[in-house]
């Protein structure tokens, strides 16, 4: 998740060496692009989660008149499954972003603000049973999609696991790109999930600008057939279908328009349905 409305908390008085509340201490920083970052913080104790949903991260932010300095904080997908010790985070950089303009600047060693209180409705809890999972993403709402793809439950409720993610350039994909093929790689993964459920992951990369294997919108390789004729499956169904989806505000609502229209109904946590979509993320930043 990206630069939302500001959230702040009550104006706390500044110290000669200021303490973050509810602070994490970052473990890891790593730029895959100009505009594109991830990073990993300590856990919180008593932190416990679902995978695929958010937290509010932050920083302070600047000094007031008054020598009163308040949070700034925005909601952040986890990207890390719910099993990690560490919390693991996806990032735009913002240049004139309140947060993001600062927060792509921490290094190893440094604080954030953690508050402890997950929420989303990106998880299994929220979808009916079915036969095939849809992960529908652009840019940074790959987020979530990463916690959901190291989660065994993901796994366990569906024969296949498809992953769309678009973005403008080629760079943008590497992260996800990155991950797919570790989590295939890797032994503890192979062990914990299997290899033979790892296999169900189909990976649908497509950039919108720079020339790429698969070019276009996903929705409109959707709308076309294009999707279901590259992957040799059938069209959209609500009897075997479920999917989910995090980007762009006009991404989500386009991919609704497009679920609803084959059949699918819009679940949540306290009425499961047929997919279901991140309305926090507001797309690639303000």
């Amino acid at each position: 998740m990206n630069e939302q409305v500001p959230v702040t908390d009550t104006a706390t008085a500044v110290k000669a060496v200021p303490t973050l509340p509810d602070a994490q201490t970052v473990t890891e920083v790593k730029h895959w692009t100009d505009r594109l970052f991830s990073f990993r913080v300590t856990r919180p104790a008593s932190l416990r989660f679902r995978s695929g949903e958010f937290v509010m991260i932050g920083l302070m932010g600047d000094v007031m008149p008054n020598g009163k300095q308040k949070p700034l904080l925005r909601a952040y997908s986890i990207a890390s499954p719910s099993w990690d010790e560490e919390l693991e985070f996806y990032s735009i950089k913002v240049p004139d972003g309140p947060l993001t303009s600062r927060l792509q600047h921490i290094q190893v060693g440094d604080e954030i603000i953690l508050r402890p209180k997950p929420v989303g409705t990106l998880v299994h809890d929220a979808l009916l049973p079915g036969k095939r999972l849809y992960f529908f993403s652009t840019g940074t709402g790959f987020a979530p999609f990463a916690s959901l793809l190291r989660e065994p439950e993901t796994y366990e409720n569906y024969d296949e696991v498809i992953i769309t993610h678009t973005c403008r350039e080629v760079g943008e994909l590497e992260y996800g790109r990155k991950l797919i093929e570790d989590l295939k790689a890797d032994e503890m993964m192979q062990e914990l999930i299997g290899v033979e459920n790892l296999n169900k992951i189909r990976y649908y990369p497509t950039t919108t600008r720079e020339q790429s294997p698969k070019m276009g919108r996903i929705t409109d390789l959707i709308k076309s057939g294009e999707l279901f004729a590259d992957l040799g499956i059938p069209a959209l169904n609500p009897e075997t279908d479920r999917g989910m989806v995090c980007g762009s505000l006009a991404f989500n609502n386009d991919i609704k328009d497009i679920l609803e229209e084959a059949g699918l109904n819009e679940g949540a946590n306290s009425e499961p349905g047929e997919f279901v979509i991140e309305k926090a993320f507001v797309g690639e930043g303000v």
